[in-house]
């Protein structure tokens, strides 16, 4: 079957994501005709690489089980182009690797990794991962620990820089353990690339997501349960 590769716009005017209605919007997908934001699109997790190289975009990309091409409108041309990819950052990674010889590609790899460290906040991303381990005594420590870094990244809006995040809300805490689940122990990023619609795909999926939560709480604790 033909990837379908969802198509991530960078707005030329200040947007806010119908969902949550956190804006402007640096990128954002378009669904019936309204502006998402990428994390409630699920493409939150993804990474922009700036189109130009085209060894590292090519390695990104089939490194990458979800991907999407992200566009700006030009008004001159009256035609969008093409400015990168969204790729998952394991996969940028290793395309780096692959890329050692490039000195590009290593300057790039020192600002990212430069970039990440000064998003993170070491304190809020602690209390966060105590939590998790809390209310999911059984998760992998660094999983656990993967959680928290992405959830209170700074700037990023996420559960972990939400008031609900901040006074460790059960259900707060545990949506941002279910969207780690849904990314990475379950195909919903393959069916997203199938084109299957998001909500379609969530629903394939949810109870995937609930048996491994279940299997990560202290004695089969079924709160916090949501739609996946």
């Amino acid at each position: 079957m033909d990837l379908v590769a969802p198509v991530v716009v960078e707005p030329l005017r200040r947007r806010r994501c119908s969902e949550c209605l956190r804006g402007p919007l640096e990128r954002m997908i378009v669904e019936f005709n309204a502006p998402v934001c990428l994390d409630c699109a699920d493409l939150g997790h993804l990474v922009f690489l700036r189109r130009g190289d085209t060894a590292l975009t090519r390695r990104a990309r089939e490194g990458s089980t979800l991907w999407a091409v992200v566009v700006r409108h030009n008004r001159r041309r009256t035609r969008y182009e093409r400015q990168g990819l969204l790729v998952e950052e394991a996969a940028l990674a290793e395309a780096e690797r692959s890329c050692l010889a490039d000195a590009e590609a290593r300057a790039r790899r020192r600002t990212r990794d430069a970039a990440r460290r000064a998003a993170l906040d070491t304190e809020i991303t602690e209390i966060l991962r105590t939590e998790i381990l809390r209310l999911f005594p059984a998760i992998p420590a660094d999983r656990a620990t993967e959680v928290a870094v992405h959830a209170s990244a700074k700037g990023s809006g996420r559960v972990g820089r939400t008031a609900a995040g901040r006074s460790l809300d059960r259900g707060a805490v545990t949506a941002a353990v279910r969207a780690s689940v849904r990314h990475v122990d379950t195909p919903y990023d393959t069916l997203l690339m199938r084109g299957v619609p998001r909500h379609q795909a969530r629903t394939r999926v949810a109870p995937a997501i609930e048996a491994v939560l279940r299997a990560w709480r202290r004695d089969g604790d079924a709160g916090g349960r949501g739609r996946g």
